[in-house]
């Protein structure tokens, strides 16, 4: 499903994009009208090519939940991104108010709020039974019932403790517990706490939500596995302005490629 049709930039007058960030970024101030065409777009690009940019004021303007951060108005690193938002129109094939916004470094910051959550809910189950020592089963049994309850939903979405998991299986454990049909998920690097073969999972995983559940998604990556994503439209941020290529077309991947059939043709001028 595309939910998201396009989304048209125009800067008023009284930017200076030549000067000022973020609007003096090639990639944005050449832009004009982006159109996704598919359930997966993906945006390939060097570091400072202005992709996570991109995701970040079209998180803003669609007015994405993020995980594990602040509120994506008032999170001081993005004030860039929404201003960049707001010089940008939606255009809809169909509202959706489901799905998230993931930075790669929001993913750490929200394991670890739950695991400080799930810490808390322990340490104020012992607290009662310190307060109700000298009371009945009941009273005891009654006090704790809330925090139970709660404790109780909290495992049922993440599972007993996420610390326990290595990073890629709770990444995972994320992406199942926030995955709902009918959503537009924005992804900023996911591939970060991967493995390689972690990262095929997650293909399979994107894969199955764009078909079977009615899910977009909108990536910009680094991984050569997430490129290959079937049927995505990638655009490569590298060229300016930004223009849609084939998978066979990208640098990245001729590189990797290339470095991977004969590293030591590249190692040896090191």
């Amino acid at each position: 499903m595309i939910f998201l049709r396009s989304i048209v930039y125009k800067v008023p007058d009284d930017i200076d994009k030549d000067g000022r960030y973020p609007f003096n970024i090639p990639l944005i101030n050449t832009l004009n009208e982006l159109h996704f065409k598919s359930p997966i777009t993906l945006f390939v690009g060097e570091n400072g090519s202005g992709k996570s940019t991109l995701l970040e004021a079209l998180a803003a303007a669609v007015g994405s939940v993020t995980i594990g951060g602040e509120s994506i108005k008032t999170d001081d690193t993005l004030q860039p991104a929404r201003e960049l938002a707001a010089h940008l129109k939606l255009i809809w094939n169909k509202k959706t108010h489901r799905g998230f916004f993931l930075r790669s470094e929001d993913f750490f910051n929200f394991c670890k709020s739950l695991s400080y959550q799930r810490t808390e809910y322990l340490k104020r189950l012992k607290e009662i039974d310190e307060k109700y020592k000298d009371s009945s089963d009941y009273a005891r049994s009654l006090a704790k019932a809330p925090i139970l309850t709660a404790l109780g939903e909290w495992e049922r979405y993440y599972g007993k403790d996420l610390n326990a998991y290595s990073h890629g299986e709770s990444f995972f454990k994320l992406f199942q517990s926030r995955f709902a049909p009918d959503g537009l998920y924005i992804l900023d690097e996911p591939e970060t706490p991967l493995s390689p073969m972690n990262q095929l999972t997650l293909v399979s995983m994107i894969k199955h939500m764009a078909q079977n559940y009615n899910s977009q998604f909108i990536i910009a990556t680094h991984s050569p596995v997430l490129m290959a994503l079937p049927d995505a439209t990638i655009y490569d941020c590298d060229q300016i302005p930004l223009k849609e290529v084939r998978y066979e077309e990208l640098e990245h991947i001729n590189f990797m490629r290339a470095f991977l059939n004969n590293p030591e043709q590249f190692l040896r001028h090191l």
